[in-house]
């Protein structure tokens, strides 16, 4: 995980935690530096948030990474899978941060980095329960940045749009949207590491075409939304959904 090494790299002890202990445990050792450890959790399940969160209590930094792809029309997802996708990725970074900031505010410094992504500017069809995830995470950070901030602990949002060989896309085996170019996972990396020594509000991971079309999107939403409807954003659409149609959980 280009995070996970980005941090380790500038000295971080990191504190490792996704559903396959086997790959964290890999991951771990091909991590400079030592100190690091391993912390499975399925995020999905009731509870595992806050269980997470005691095991790593006294963490000074905060990278919320987790999420599932919730790419689909609305009536093609279960309620539960409804559920597990609102609870991966808006839910549990929410619960996180609320129980280990108040250590954070007793030592008076602490960083929590939310990795959003430009679908939480602007919306696109297939991914009503991403975007609304997305918006909703966002949101969070931002007000609990109005909150903490004053106090000595930083809150900042990564937000990523297309990074080649991750994400949407490469995980449902879909091709690019023409013309609009892709980031890099190394660029997420640094993005966060940035975030985190720069107390930066946001950080956008995302060529200069992919921002402009976001920021569009955020203050002109009829509009985007019609552009986004036409026949190329559907194709786009129906080819990343499909190729998540077994991946909700």
């Amino acid at each position: 995980m280009v995070i996970a090494a980005a941090m380790a790299a500038r000295g971080a002890k990191v504190v490792l935690s996704a559903r396959d202990p086997e790959a964290l445990a890999k991951l771990a050792e091909r991590l400079p530096g030592d100190g690091h450890r391993v912390l499975p959790a399925d995020l999905a399940e009731p509870g595992s948030a806050e269980r997470l969160a005691a095991e790593a209590a006294g963490t000074d930094i905060l990278v919320a990474n987790a999420g599932l792809p919730g790419a689909g029309k609305l009536t093609d997802f279960s309620a539960e899978q409804v559920s597990r996708a609102l609870r991966v990725n808006l839910e549990a970074p929410m619960l996180l941060a609320r129980a280990l900031y108040p250590a954070m505010l007793e030592r008076g410094s602490g960083q929590l980095v939310f990795v959003s992504s430009l679908a939480g500017k602007s919306a696109s069809p297939r991914s009503s329960i991403y975007n609304a995830t997305k918006f909703g995470l966002r949101g969070f950070a931002l007000g609990l940045r109005m909150d903490l901030e004053p106090r000595g602990v930083g809150v900042s949002l990564v937000s990523p749009g297309f990074v080649r060989e991750a994400g949407m896309f490469a995980e449902a085996g879909a091709p690019l949207p023409p013309g609009l170019g892709t980031a890099r996972p190394e660029q997420v990396g640094e993005a966060v590491v940035t975030a985190i020594e720069k107390n930066r509000v946001e950080v956008t991971v995302a060529p200069l075409q992919q921002r402009a079309l976001a920021h569009f999107g955020m203050v002109s939403p009829s509009v985007s939304v019609r552009v986004q409807s036409g026949s190329a954003g559907q194709r786009a659409a129906d080819a990343v959904a499909a190729g998540h149609s077994k991946d909700k959980r």
